[in-house]
């Protein structure tokens, strides 16, 4: 089983920028070691808990200061974007790099929707104008470009165009998925009742591709490995936390961990984690392994990729580390 890890560059708790960003080369020169085979960097806007504002120029940076992992983007929210100017951007960086870039493709605007019509004034938030974009896409990859003046051409050409997956976390990309040969990246850590029946459309309208000549499937769950249940159980509440503050509308401050650990959940905020518990898989070793054995079955995935906000960065990184371990 491939392993990956999304790394958001969240701001923990008294932390800068500059730090989230230094934390996320520290876990990615980690997960090389572990032998992690994908490193994967998001997309968000108008946060202040979360650094990674733009995952092309976060990728260059890390493919610098590595040497064999794949590094990609969890995702480039196409909407937000000139899809030409996506195109030169990750042919470049296939270019730099060959052989080790991912382009993540996501619809959502990585934030609210004002944010992302400041990114983009044009974004009407159709389908058909992602349809749209996804098209040109392909062929601004393909060199089939052009207009009654002539060929576009997205430069530089590169020997191989970078690896394409759409991030999902309901049914309707599954499809676009299938029609364009791309990856699937089921994003179970944004919606933890999606359903397997998104891979089971994926796989039967699948279009073989020049990158894919048969469905791939990344699964992404947010996993909190713990040495000990006491350590397990100290992460998923912090998540908890995190997330039932996001369902709040608070997303601009990360807590500490003595004011997390000293909360008494309510009636009413158990029932929103209780909505949430799809999203994580917790616990020790065995625990973990199970779980995620079963999620692997339900989805046919071929690979996990994992992320871990958890309050503590050893406990974090120990996360990875255990799940490494299981997968051997």
């Amino acid at each position: 089983m491939k392993l990956g890890i999304l790394d958001q560059s969240i701001i923990h708790h008294n932390q800068t920028s500059q730090q989230a960003i230094e934390e996320t080369v520290k876990t990615i020169k980690l997960a090389e070691r572990l032998g992690y085979h994908r490193f994967w960097v998001s997309e968000h806007h108008n946060s202040l808990i979360i650094a990674g504002t733009s995952p092309e120029i976060l990728i260059a940076n890390l493919a610098t200061q590595t040497t064999h992992i794949r590094i990609g983007s969890g995702g480039v929210m196409l909407p937000n974007h000139s899809e030409f100017k996506v195109a030169e951007n990750f042919r470049m960086l296939e270019t730099l790099y060959p052989g080790r870039i991912d382009l993540g493709i996501g619809r959502a605007p990585g934030g609210d929707r004002v944010t992302a019509s400041i990114l983009n004034p044009s974004n009407q938030f159709l389908e058909k104008d992602y349809l749209r974009q996804l098209e040109y896409l392909q062929h601004f990859f393909n060199d089939t470009a052009g207009t009654k003046q002539g060929r576009i051409i997205a430069m530089p050409q590169s020997l191989n165009a970078p690896e394409q997956w759409m991030l999902s976390s309901s049914g309707g990309s599954s499809s676009n998925a299938a029609k364009f040969g791309m990856g699937l990246g089921v994003a179970k850590f944004i919606n933890g009742n999606v359903n397997p029946s998104i891979v089971e459309t994926y796989k039967r309208e699948f279009i073989p591709s020049e990158q894919f000549e048969k469905p791939k499937v990344i699964l992404a769950v947010m996993v909190l490995c713990g040495e000990t249940q006491e350590i397990a159980n100290q992460m998923l509440k912090y998540v908890n936390f995190v997330f039932l503050q996001m369902a709040k509308g608070n997303f601009n401050m990360m807590y500490d961990i003595n004011t997390v650990m000293n909360y008494e959940f309510t009636g009413i905020d158990m029932q929103i984690i209780r909505n949430n518990s799809g999203r994580i898989v917790s616990g020790t070793k065995d625990e973990v392994k199970k779980q995620l054995d079963d999620l692997v079955d339900a989805f046919e995935a071929d690979e996990i990729m994992t992320t871990n906000m958890a309050g503590q960065l050893e406990y974090r990184l120990k996360s990875f580390e255990l799940l490494a371990e299981i997968y051997n």
